[in-house]
């Protein structure tokens, strides 16, 4: 992808978050770790956000209108941190103003919208990225490490899972209008790392959303996805938030042996926000832990900066988080249909 704005290491490029949450919190920290970035503006409708922005950039410019934030000539790059229901047309007003654009995931709610803010990026000479940060997990990063070096033979056989048995939250996250529904919330991490892992084509993807507990909120109760390859080499996904018993966060079967991810009990309640412990199981059953591989931290937004300056590319391509919409969206139609397979058209395949 082509970028608008030849520079060189010395220059920072002018960062504005549209919208700050906890998400956006992440991003200005990592802004302020990264050479060649330099937060300028902060645009959102509350202003105790305001002010915790500015508790780490407190030269930044701040806005209530996130137009007129898009409109300020401040920024080069935009962070854009809104529910999923507004990415499409954020990221659109955004490049059609010249601007980078980092999104939140996942891309937009179809695969439609992905493909004509991809088009309108290269239109207009823009970087266009998704920030697929559960890619440099280091848990994540030590299973796809040990399939690629061969420790457990060929993977013909992973299932991812996150969950556990509580009440949703009520906020947008919990709600399909504006999250696109249980499969796009937390797929968007999982299924992403699920078409990372795999290189085969896609054959066919199925679905399944069970509503049967929990209605002050309008996500499913619990989500399955299935996925099959051309291979014949199968992968799923399931988040609930109906599952006394958890199962691991990943299971990894090769033809030699296994790779487990095992919850970290030490973080409850909140597992899903620390890596998982990972155990490699060989053909005789024999479990050894691994250590963790060394991720250095705020790594996507130092190969964005990078990438702007002229050097390197991105682990993440814009692409990539289209197909996983596209694979979303496709184990959505399915799960309308009672679980009938879909064959997604994903670009990467």
């Amino acid at each position: 992808m082509l970028v608008a704005m030849p520079s060189t290491n010395s220059v920072s490029f002018r960062v504005g978050l549209l919208a700050y949450g906890a998400i956006g919190h992440e991003h200005n920290l990592a802004i302020a770790s990264t050479p060649g970035l330099e937060l300028r503006a902060v645009a959102d409708l509350n202003p105790d956000r305001v002010i915790a922005a500015l508790e780490l950039a407190p030269t930044a410019s701040t806005f209530v209108d996130s137009m007129e934030m898009l409109d300020s000539g401040l920024i080069d790059i935009v962070v854009i941190s809104t529910p999923p229901n507004s990415h499409y047309s954020w990221a659109k007003e955004s490049l059609n103003r010249g601007l980078h654009v980092i999104l939140e995931k996942p891309m937009a709610l179809t695969a439609e919208q992905c493909d004509e803010l991809i088009a309108l990026a290269n239109e207009k000479e823009c970087v266009l990225v998704v920030y697929q940060n559960r890619r440099f997990d280091p848990d994540f990063v030590t299973l796809r490490r040990l399939v690629e070096e061969g420790a457990i033979g060929e993977l013909f056989a992973f299932e991812s899972f996150v969950g556990g048995y509580s009440r949703p939250c009520d906020y947008w996250h919990s709600m399909s209008d504006v999250s696109g529904g249980a499969i796009f919330d937390w797929g968007s991490h999982y299924l992403d790392q699920i078409l990372n892992l795999f290189p085969e084509r896609v054959a066919h993807v199925s679905g399944h959303n069970h509503k049967r507990h929990w209605d002050h909120v309008t996500n499913a109760d619990h989500a399955e996805v299935a996925i099959t390859f051309t291979d014949g080499s199968t992968a799923s996904f399931v988040n609930s938030d109906l599952a006394a018993a958890r199962k691991p966060k990943f299971y990894a079967l090769g033809t030699t042996g296994a790779i487990i991810g095992e919850w970290d009990p030490a973080a409850e309640p909140a597992v899903a926000d620390l890596p998982a412990k990972v155990f490699l199981v060989d053909s005789a059953g024999t479990r050894t832990q691994i250590e963790l591989d060394l991720v250095q931290p705020y790594e996507f937004h130092r190969e964005f900066a990078a990438l702007l300056h002229g050097h390197d590319s991105m682990q993440v391509q814009a692409i990539d988080s289209r197909d996983v919409v596209a694979l979303m969206e496709a184990a959505e139609i399915s799960a309308g249909h009672n679980g009938i397979p879909e064959s997604p058209v994903l670009f990467n395949n």
